[in-house]
């Protein structure tokens, strides 16, 4: 770990410098995706009804999260830093800090969604031709968050790698996980493709030459994903 952290700046400079313009899709390798918001539905609509419900501002809870992001009670709960006591206190503080106060605990059952199919079947069509790996942000307590139970086994087992944050004690968008995703597919990032439903996740993977595919309705991301791949991933 110590020689990825002090490369980590050199990686990503020359991977800058080197990648510009690869984008054939004869170079595509490996398809590594986020899991929340891209395997699974999106939480921001659970969020929104929360807001709604409590009367608090539109995109409230997304402003706490992006408030000091890489040092806030969600980056230290998905890092394992935090337990679920801890992080309901912090949460509870920096929300009201921003004029609502809001408890971690109420928080972390919005995380509940549903499985996409379709991106299950693009995932077992691609791994069946390339390599596919999932960088999820976690937290040791999932199991007994409601998004717990979309961890299905039959799921996570069609990756050929999969990296928690609550393990790895990294997460996204730390350049760090992406590096340790390619080094363990044996892949360069210049010949993976990236999806998450979030920007700022999705820039160090783009800047480290991957390309990138910022999620939303799953038709569209797929519809995208399949001009990079060159084959078909829905009916």
């Amino acid at each position: 770990m110590a020689a990825r952290v002090t490369s980590v700046h050199e990686r990503v400079r020359y991977a800058r410098t080197t990648n510009r313009g690869a984008s054939n899709v004869s170079s595509i390798q490996a398809v590594i995706w986020d899991f929340g918001g891209v395997i699974s539905s999106s939480p921001f609509e659970a969020f929104a009804r929360f807001e709604a419900e409590r009367g608090l501002p539109k995109d409230f809870l997304r402003t706490v999260n992006a408030t000091n992001p890489h040092d806030n009670a969600w980056a230290k709960l998905e890092r394992s830093e935090f337990t679920a006591d801890a992080f309901d206190a912090a949460f509870a503080s920096e929300s009201l800090a921003l004029g609502h106060e809001v408890r971690g605990r109420d928080v972390l059952p919005l995380l509940s969604g549903h499985i996409r199919p379709e991106m299950v079947e693009a995932l077992r069509r691609i791994g069946a031709r390339m390599k596919t790996g999932c960088i999820t942000n976690n937290f040791k307590a999932m199991g007994a968050s409601p998004m717990g139970s979309l961890y299905k086994d039959d799921i996570m087992g069609l990756f050929h790698h999969v990296i928690e944050s609550a393990k790895a004690g990294l997460r996204k968008p730390d350049p760090r996980i992406y590096l340790m995703m390619t080094d363990a597919l044996q892949v360069e990032p210049s010949a993976c493709v990236y999806l998450d439903d979030l920007g700022i996740n999705l820039k160090p993977a783009r800047e480290l030459g991957m390309r990138t595919i910022k999620v939303g309705d799953a038709r569209p991301a797929l519809d995208e994903l399949e001009r990079h791949v060159g084959f078909a991933l829905i009916d």
